[in-house]
């Protein structure tokens, strides 16, 4: 009989939102039969005498267990809150200890109640990963053997304490992973100012509050409103825009100045090209030696934030043979975070208590296929595709951006023209595409595209901002990922890219010469679709998201770049997009 005070997808338990798994059967899982005892607000010392705060949950039953520890600049005290928050994302305690796992959350340094000054993912905030890790593991109770979980800044917290190599770390289950803040802050040198202020400001105002709102009566009745079978359930579907609207408006509320400003000054002002600031922030260097099991995945809607680290990832891990990686199709990761809580189970399962599992099982990869028959985001086994390797076996097709508007077929030779949205008239717009006919045949497109531009601008610099999207035989439109890159930062190292890799370092800014015809390589980021048979493949361009004719994947707009200009793209530009074999 389940647990009657258990997290789980068992009759009778607290059913969890989102996909469970990759679509396989689990065996020898550990079963739900521990109640569970907490205590708020503990003092973790750091090795500089800086205190952090954390909350513990444990099996009330005595005896030593391994722990599970999150970490975030995040309220801990709202971790348990069953809200649709972006921000409650450690992982449902409910369901880890009663399955005999110690649930640890902790708040990071200078954030919600812990000592010291936040420095947003800085080598200090590794050092003190390391002393967390360390500090669970001696804890009573705690039977040596610690894991980590919890997505997005708790995904890359995780990566963070691998790479210090803490002893006691067994495994991790980072999922919406940033490997580099940079690549969080900045497209290609275009600041997501839609996402990376808001945020900044939203750390801010949860961290100016602590028990008395997080813990007190408005809050407990919230927990019981939201733990409402029928209320929960409708928070399935969370998805990533709303998130954003939701981090906007409360980061307009009140807040202290320091060191939140201090951090903007430094990623939108101070730092607008890679420099030692940003290297230090950069986890790929460190991540070459780390052989502690890993498991990647993020889901292919996160377009503009955690889907390139799942890859960035995964590259920088290549010597380390226990790495998995998941990519989930839509709603694979809704808020409160509560999905691929089985999938997790059968990890730590495995490398905390030496259970097999059989997580191990197949290929390491497994992968959604968005657009095809039967993937609606359920686990149903069939809708998964698995590979050996990233990116799967792919040629690139070419495709044309034609003078009359359409994507492939013969070159139809001549040019595009369209302005920002200043300059844009009924006869020059601040938004072109280009759209395929409809196809023959499905065609399934998995991996690395690229556009390959052939432009000129009236200005010294401008933006490039691509979008790649599905259109229906009934016009309904799916966006499907997106390419960004600031044209005075397109100097690169091409001897180190390959295609649609993100291109880098980007060293300095080089003028654009004016009414010149210029080539540019836009990476897009990884993405897999099946475009169906009477489907249409089309491609929009402009130079600013933030018009009102614009669109940026989950409202992540960047701040417009340069004077205002009249941009002209040419028919020998290309879109590469790798077509599975």
């Amino acid at each position: 009989m389940a647990h009657p005070m258990a997290a789980g997808t068992a009759p009778g338990q607290r059913q969890l939102n989102g996909p469970q798994t990759t679509g396989r059967e689990y065996r020898n899982l550990s079963t739900a039969e521990h109640d569970m005892v907490v205590q708020y607000d503990v003092g973790v010392p750091m090795r500089d005498g800086t205190v952090l705060r954390a909350d513990i949950r444990r099996p009330a039953s005595g005896g030593l267990f391994p722990a599970l520890l999150s970490a975030a600049p995040y309220p801990r005290q709202l971790q348990d809150l069953g809200a649709p928050a972006g921000v409650i994302e450690a992982g449902a305690s409910d369901f880890w200890v009663p399955r005999g796992y110690g649930h640890v959350i902790a708040n990071l340094r200078g954030t919600v109640g812990s000592g010291g000054t936040w420095g947003a993912f800085d080598s200090q905030e590794r050092r003190d990963l390391y002393d967390l890790v360390e500090w669970v593991a001696a804890q009573p109770g705690c039977d040596g053997g610690v894991g980590m979980i919890g997505i997005s800044y708790y995904a890359m917290t995780q990566l963070a304490a691998t790479s210090q190599r803490p002893p006691h770390l067994r495994a991790v289950f980072p999922f919406d992973v940033t490997v580099s803040l940079r690549e969080a802050a900045y497209h290609n040198g275009l600041l997501s100012s839609g996402f990376i202020g808001p945020w900044l400001n939203t750390v801010g105002v949860l961290s100016a509050h602590g028990d008395r709102v997080y813990r007190g009566p408005v809050a407990n009745l919230l927990r019981r409103v939201f733990a409402a079978p029928a209320v929960h359930r409708r928070f399935a579907t969370t998805g990533g825009a709303a998130v954003v609207r939701a981090l906007r408006l409360t980061g307009r509320l009140p807040h202290a100045g320091r060191p939140w400003n201090d951090l903007w000054n430094a990623v939108a002002v101070d730092h607008p090209t890679r420099d030692v600031w940003w290297a230090e922030r950069d986890l790929t260097p460190l991540l070459a030696g780390v052989d502690i099991p890993v498991y990647l995945g993020s889901e292919w809607s996160n377009v503009p934030l955690h889907l390139p680290g799942a890859f960035a990832a995964w590259d920088a891990l290549s010597s380390n043979p226990h790495v998995r990686l998941s990519i989930l199709g839509e709603h694979g990761l809704p808020w409160p975070w509560e999905s691929m809580h089985l999938e997790a189970l059968a990890w730590f399962d495995l490398w905390l208590k030496g259970r097999e599992t059989g997580i191990l099982d197949g290929p390491p990869i497994r992968y959604r296929l968005p657009g095809a028959d039967g993937i609606d985001g359920s686990d149903g086994a069939g809708g998964w595709r698995t590979s050996d390797v990233w990116p799967p076996p792919a040629d690139h097709t070419e495709l044309a951006l034609n003078a009359d508007a359409s994507l492939g077929g013969a070159e139809h030779q001549g040019a595009r023209s369209y302005a920002t949205p200043d300059l844009a008239a009924p006869g020059l717009p601040d938004v072109i595409a280009w759209t395929t006919g409809p196809l023959t045949a499905d065609v399934d497109v998995v991996g690395h595209g690229e556009l390959q531009l052939t432009a000129s601008s009236s200005a010294t610099d401008t933006a490039w901002i691509a979008l790649l999207q599905d259109v229906a035989p009934d016009g309904s439109v799916s966006d499907v990922t997106q390419g960004w890159l600031r044209a005075g930062l397109r100097e690169v190292d091409e001897a180190a890219s390959t295609l649609g890799r993100p291109v880098l370092p980007q060293r300095r800014s080089v003028p654009v010469p004016p009414d010149r015809p210029v080539r540019y390589r836009i990476p897009l980021v990884p993405a897999a679709r099946r475009f169906g048979r009477g489907h249409r493949i089309r491609l929009a361009l402009t130079s600013d998201d933030t018009s009102r004719n614009a669109h940026a994947m989950l409202n992540f707009t960047h701040t417009p770049v340069g004077d205002d200009t009249v941009n002209t793209v040419y028919s020998s530009s290309r879109l590469l997009l790798p077509v599975l074999r």
